[in-house]
């Protein structure tokens, strides 16, 4: 396999005295996608924010394209992106007006060609002109993912990306998503509650618990470690477990 497009060692975060993301070690390889997967407080979100330079680490290191996101922060962000449903987008602007926005700051070529292929890949025609706030949960969560393809990243990190949609446009989103990371030779993190989702979008996965990775592999790999009939009772199982003193 080719050098890892994304190389995390001994990650650690601490807030204080707590210790939200605990010396973590993983690689992201180029047109794969990692589901990152942990109950809430894990430290998914941490450990995301992290490789997005919002946070700065504690101790360890991260690189991206061969280089050090602390030294190269602006070089490696041109080639990044990041969906979640939990940010928002300017209110006051429509749909459209919000993904040139993010055209115009990534300089991206051929804007309205780009604009208009997002909303129809994505199925947001009758919402392109539907100003931001009159949005549903749901369309927000399209128009967030849209935001973030908009720029063509490189490695994209998702988080519950198919959150508040139904399950028509779950389907949609997913074949998308998959067709589009092929085509592109797309890196991706995914996080997800949804098991079965995890299982259907990762190649591989790593389990977060406590700030500490506890399990990773292929879903099957982790299932047959854990000696369960799926993901989900091994979510359950994991997730319930106390901390080791």
């Amino acid at each position: 396999m080719s050098n890892p497009i994304v190389q995390v060692r001994n990650l650690t975060k601490r807030f204080g005295d707590f210790t939200a993301v605990d010396n973590i070690s993983f690689d992201i390889h180029k047109g794969e996608i990692l589901g990152l997967l942990g109950p809430n407080g894990a430290g998914k979100t941490t450990t995301i924010h992290m490789l997005l330079g919002l946070i700065t680490p504690s101790s360890g290191t991260i690189h991206m394209f061969g280089l050090d996101l602390a030294q190269h922060r602006e070089t490696i962000l041109q080639q990044v992106n990041f969906s979640s449903t939990y940010i928002s987008m300017p209110f006051s602007l429509t749909v459209e007006e919000n993904l040139k926005v993010v055209a115009r700051l990534y300089s991206v070529k051929n804007m309205q060609q780009q604009v208009d292929s997002i909303i129809e890949k994505l199925e947001m025609e009758d919402i392109r002109t539907r100003l931001t706030r009159k949005l549903s949960s749901g369309q927000m969560s399209r128009l967030t993912l849209a935001k973030a393809l908009m720029t063509e990243p490189k490695v994209l990190f998702l988080d519950e990306p198919t959150a508040s949609l139904d399950p028509d446009i779950v389907d949609k989103i997913k074949a998308f998503l998959k067709e589009y990371q092929r085509n592109a030779g797309l890196s991706i993190l995914y996080t997800s509650h949804n098991m079965r989702e995890m299982e259907e979008m990762s190649n591989r996965i790593i389990f977060l618990q406590h700030g500490q990775i506890v399990a990773e592999g292929t879903a099957d790999q982790i299932v047959q470690r854990y000696a369960q009939r799926d993901l989900e009772e091994v979510f359950l199982k994991l997730a319930r477990e106390p901390k080791a003193q």
